[in-house]
């Protein structure tokens, strides 16, 4: 695929050099909107402008939503009101709504004026859930039919449909339009046209409510390997539909978010080309490390005051003190990140957890703690600058157990930053990110420092 899309944008540069359109369009038409989408992101706005030119509506609504975020805010640029309106107006319901949610809310009010009532309506229930819920990523079409209907009665509605999309069951409701379950079309094809529908219903049809998080949706359409899952409302009543395809785009999104806090960034970095709005997203983050730095340099200066020939000495083993327990801690938070991400019932478990990463902690800082003493043991003679034996003998102890507790300290930190930071609401992989793992090396470092100038003197 990647030598697929490497090759329609040779074929492309040329043909929009020569201003040869009805090659482009040609050439454009038998490629998937996928691809173009693909190739647009490399192109400059006067490219772009001459690729939708020679796109038919449908491909170039198709193409507008799968670009990038920071593609799509230039092509709103691009575009006039008139055309963006037509644009949506091609696109499924969920899509628009996504689409929209990117425009400024005048801008977008205005938009939606200029839409059919009915297209706007649907656009605007959607747009009122959250983004991140089962109501703001579901489909509102959906075929549903009364559980008093027949099998004939069910497939010339189905018949009847003016929808392009897949399905894979069809839903059941009672009079007043609460779900009572789905009928998949094997049965419908399979079972005589006079079955009531009533009879081939699946009580233990999995459903969801709109309220739900993606990624809780996610884990559920994963843990049972649905192809399609129905949305009820807060009265039971089925609104819509979550498919399988839109579930990958989810996981692609909370895999990025978890990579983005993890690295100390956000996904709004994306929103904007911009490097300065970029710069300024990172150095939100960069400046809390740097105050976290800037305490462990007053740390180390606290301990100035004490004897000279101990401090340089401890301070030479600091870095490997710091390093080596916040990589510690951070490979506990991420084990615990990814299982609260996944849905994993362990990693629900705080006590389970807890039991684990302790023993899993103890080996580590054991391990450590002795092979950091055999260094800081041999390391100094290997210079030629052994020092003073018995005080050289406990800087090593010294440093081992600090390694240890330092060790111990992070891991304990890693362990429970992700289960608070997902009670009180905050992204749980934010507890990976540089400004937890820069707490904890001021936090080792002092553990550190402390523990050598009490054995020393």
């Amino acid at each position: 695929m990647a030598d697929e899309r490497k090759q329609l944008l040779q074929q492309i540069e040329p043909l929009l050099e020569s201003g040869d359109m009805s090659a482009l369009g040609e050439l454009l038409s038998s490629q998937r909107s996928s691809n173009i989408a693909e190739v647009v992101e490399l192109l400059d706005n006067e490219q772009r402008r001459t690729v939708f030119d020679v796109l038919d509506k449908p491909t170039s609504a198709e193409v507008l939503e799968k670009v990038d975020e920071a593609t799509r805010a230039e092509l709103f640029e691009l575009f006039g009101d008139e055309e963006l309106t037509s644009l949506v107006s091609h696109l499924d319901p969920d899509d628009a709504a996504d689409v929209l949610s990117e425009l400024p809310e005048e801008e977008r009010a205005e938009l939606l004026k200029s839409i059919p009532p009915v297209e706007s309506a649907e656009i605007k229930e959607l747009m009122s859930y959250s983004e991140d819920s089962a109501g703001g990523i579901m489909d509102p079409v959906v075929i549903s039919v009364p559980e008093d209907a027949t099998i004939a009665e069910a497939i010339n509605k189905i018949r009847a449909a003016e929808t392009d999309e897949d399905f894979f069951s069809v839903y059941v409701v009672d009079k007043t339009g609460r779900f009572l379950g789905d009928v998949r079309l094997r049965l419908l094809v399979t079972a005589p046209e006079n079955t009531k529908i009533n009879d081939l219903i699946d009580p233990d049809t999995i459903y969801v409510t709109t309220d739900a998080d993606q990624e809780e949706v996610r884990n559920i359409f994963s843990k049972n390997d649905l192809i399609v899952v129905p949305v009820l409302n807060k009265n039971h009543k089925l609104i819509g539909r979550i498919t399988a395809d839109r579930i990958i785009e989810v996981a692609e999104e909370e895999a990025a978010e978890d990579l983005y806090a993890m690295a100390g960034t956000d996904a709004d970095e994306l929103d904007d080309v911009s490097v300065v709005h970029a710069a300024r997203v990172r150095m939100t983050w960069l400046s809390f490390c740097l105050i976290g730095t800037g305490i462990t340099v007053l740390v180390l200066m606290f301990f100035k005051g004490h004897n000279s020939v101990v401090y340089v000495a401890a301070v030479a083993f600091v870095p490997m003190i710091a390093a080596i327990s916040g990589n510690a801690g951070l490979q506990t938070s991420a084990i615990v990140v990814c299982g609260l991400a996944t849905g994993h019932l362990a990693a629900q478990r705080l006590s389970q957890v807890f039991m684990r990463e302790v023993r899993v902690a103890l080996l580590v800082a054991l391990c450590c703690g002795i092979i950091g003493g055999f260094i800081c043991a041999f390391l100094p003679q290997l210079l030629g600058n052994p020092g003073d034996s018995v005080e050289h003998f406990r800087i090593v102890l010294a440093f081992t157990t600090g390694m240890f507790s330092a060790i111990m300290v992070a891991t304990t930190l890693g362990l429970f930053l992700p289960f608070l930071f997902r009670r009180i609401g905050i992204d749980p992989a934010i507890s990976s990110g540089p400004l937890v793992t820069t707490a904890n090396d001021s936090i080792s470092v002092a553990i550190y420092m402390t523990l050598t100038l009490l054995l020393v003197q």
